[in-house]
């Protein structure tokens, strides 16, 4: 039996064990229904690995994680990967992928940022930032730094936080003041097939953008547009960049604590 298979029985059979419960609301968790076009479920997403040998393990255990969902086929894309330190402080986003990068970013406020570039409500690409500066330093575990790339990355799907209150529901997607949950749980998993089994696309992720678009700086605040949304806590926000003609670019930020 493949191991798809299993994985898939696995997570089916936690999905009826929820289906007999209300969909709580820390699991209604939707970041504003933003979403990667597909014509079918799962469907395929690569992550390009632009990061140290130091973060390697870290993001392939992400990746191992997300790809346990019944509606996401996700893989480490090394095929272009480029984490010279010029491209991993610049984490250039690539169409139809999500590219991780890690680096001294500085000391700027935040310790991760996940961004994802949107046409007509689909997200188009994406990259997730872990910002050395801080999370390098011994204040920071490596559970601590399994939480934060678990976190971003999550938000590349288009999910938002379980929780802002700083409630630990064992999610890396909860804003738990501990940052201590690596993984996602049974309700990022639900979540996630509640967005994608709504319905398909006609098409899939658009493969060319307009340059000033799939290109645009985004990675100083003042770049990052509007504050749209910020935490009761004030740990973590939202900005959107608009560019017209339903292009937008949506910065998730993790401050540091």
């Amino acid at each position: 039996m493949s191991t798809r298979t299993l994985r898939s029985i696995a997570l089916v059979g936690s999905l009826v064990i929820l289906a007999a419960l209300p969909l709580t609301a820390e699991a209604a968790h939707s970041w504003d229904n933003y979403h990667w076009a597909r014509t079918s479920n799962p469907f395929t997403v690569k992550v390009i690995d632009s990061m140290t040998p130091a973060w390697d393990p870290k993001l392939v255990l992400a990746i191992s994680d997300w790809n346990a969902s019944s509606v996401l086929d996700v893989s480490r894309d090394l095929a272009g990967a480029d984490d010279s330190m010029k491209v991993r402080k610049r984490c250039p986003a690539v169409s139809g992928k999500v590219r991780a990068c890690n680096a001294n970013y500085g000391n700027n406020g935040w310790l991760g940022l996940a961004q994802i570039w949107l046409s007509g409500g689909h997200i188009v690409q994406g990259t997730a930032k872990m910002n050395d500066s801080y999370l390098a330093s011994s204040s920071y575990n490596d559970t601590n730094r399994q939480h934060v790339i678990c976190q971003e990355i999550g938000h590349d799907w288009g999910l938002g936080h379980q929780d802002e209150s700083g409630k630990d529901l064992n999610t890396c997607m909860d804003y738990a003041n501990a940052l201590d949950n690596p993984s996602p749980n049974a309700h990022d998993y639900e979540q996630l097939g509640i967005i994608y089994n709504s319905h398909v696309d006609t098409t899939t992720t658009a493969a060319s953008l307009p340059a000033g678009f799939a290109n645009a700086d985004v990675h100083a605040q003042s770049n990052w547009g509007q504050k749209v949304h910020e935490s009761a806590d004030g740990r973590s926000a939202v900005f959107v960049r608009h560019f017209g003609g339903g292009l937008e670019i949506y910065t998730h930020v993790t401050w540091a604590r």
